[in-house]
């Protein structure tokens, strides 16, 4: 007798797609109708530390990779298109929009460092940290230019999700990427506040994102992925396990609703493709957590095979940036001082 799943593709069948012959990620179709990315695209990323893969590997494939902010390659410049570091929670990427556009304006200016300043927004770009308080506010205004001009000339945004627990200002709501005494220390270190952020608050956070980007960049297309790398630490009374199945299963859930009533964003499933028994670890370095360069290559390959179109847009008027790019030998030698979040299991 036929049945409703009877004519499904084998795409359907875990059987027939996952676990026959062994897994190849690049055969994964996804939902791409009508999401193409064109040469001429200008594209931008954000995220958790995995999102700098796709930074550093999408200009070699044939996309056109935006950088609005550049200068020395050990000062974090080329990381990201513009010096924002790692953006872990949805809500420290809303918090960028509005801080970039006078729209939120956070009480804490600095943290201290020894007898250095960091800015607490991203505490780690400036490898001894600032001199004085004026040095930190005059970079910041200069980096947040930078941060519109992304904004507001990019084509396709891609922001890889990677966190649920951050530490909050009890003041003011700021997200930090990371927790006091880490990388700096507010004046009050109790006004800061351990928080798990829930999908309700993620979906609001993000819809709201969206909307605001969107009065200034209309037709911006939006590529919503999860990181397939576990969370170094977590500060939940739990195992570490435990709360990265938490943090993985709330941002998918996140990005599924958000996708579902937004016509121009889709998303990309590098972590389904990446992370699971059924890759029998193939994708991870031997600590389980650092994904191999066969990995990130492959990654980059399906991202490519999906959206990467020939030719150019009927209506393209734009041409490819010409912004100075950061060499891929450059980032990989200061790469592992670019993950904030390795820093929470350091000695």
């Amino acid at each position: 007798m036929p049945h409703p799943y009877t004519d499904l593709p084998d795409t359907a069948f875990w059987s027939r797609s996952v676990g026959a012959d062994g897994f190849d990620m690049t055969r994964v179709p996804a939902v791409t109708e009508g999401f193409a990315i064109y040469p001429t695209d200008r594209v931008v990323s954000a995220g958790s530390c995995f999102a700098q893969h796709l930074a550093r590997s999408l200009p070699g494939r044939g996309f056109n990779y935006l950088v609005t902010e550049t200068g020395p390659a050990d000062r974090q410049f080329g990381v990201y298109p513009a010096r924002f570091g790692n953006v872990y929670t949805v809500r420290q990427l809303l918090q960028l929009f509005e801080r970039a556009y006078g729209l939120f304006e956070p009480h804490d200016p600095v943290w201290r460092w020894g007898d250095a300043l960091v800015d607490p927004f991203r505490p780690t770009v400036e490898p001894r940290g600032f001199a004085h308080q004026d040095d930190v506010l005059a970079d910041r205004v200069s980096h947040l230019a930078a941060v519109r001009r992304m904004f507001e000339q990019c084509d396709v945004f891609v922001f890889t999700l990677g966190m649920t627990e951050a530490w909050v200002s009890s003041i003011d709501g700021a997200v930090f990427p990371l927790a006091p005494g880490v990388h700096g220390v507010p004046e009050a270190e109790a006004s800061c506040r351990f928080h798990n952020f829930s999908v309700p608050e993620m979906v609001d956070d993000f819809r709201r994102f969206a909307r605001q980007l969107r009065l200034l960049n209309p037709a911006v297309r939006i590529v919503l992925s999860v990181s397939p790398v576990p969370i170094a630490a977590t500060y939940a009374p739990r195992h570490v396990l435990v709360s990265n199945g938490y943090t993985k299963a709330a941002l998918r859930v996140v990005a599924e609703m958000a996708i579902q009533d937004d016509g121009q964003a889709t998303y990309f499933p590098s972590s389904e493709c990446v992370a699971g028994h059924h890759t029998a670890g193939r994708f991870f370095e031997a600590d389980m957590r650092h994904i191999t360069a066969e990995g990130v290559s492959r990654v980059v390959d399906y991202f490519t095979l999906l959206y990467l179109a020939q030719g150019q847009r009927d209506d393209a008027t734009r041409q490819p940036s010409a912004a100075v790019q950061t060499t891929r030998s450059e980032r990989d030698e200061w790469y592992d001082l670019w993950c904030d979040e390795d820093l929470l299991a350091s000695p």
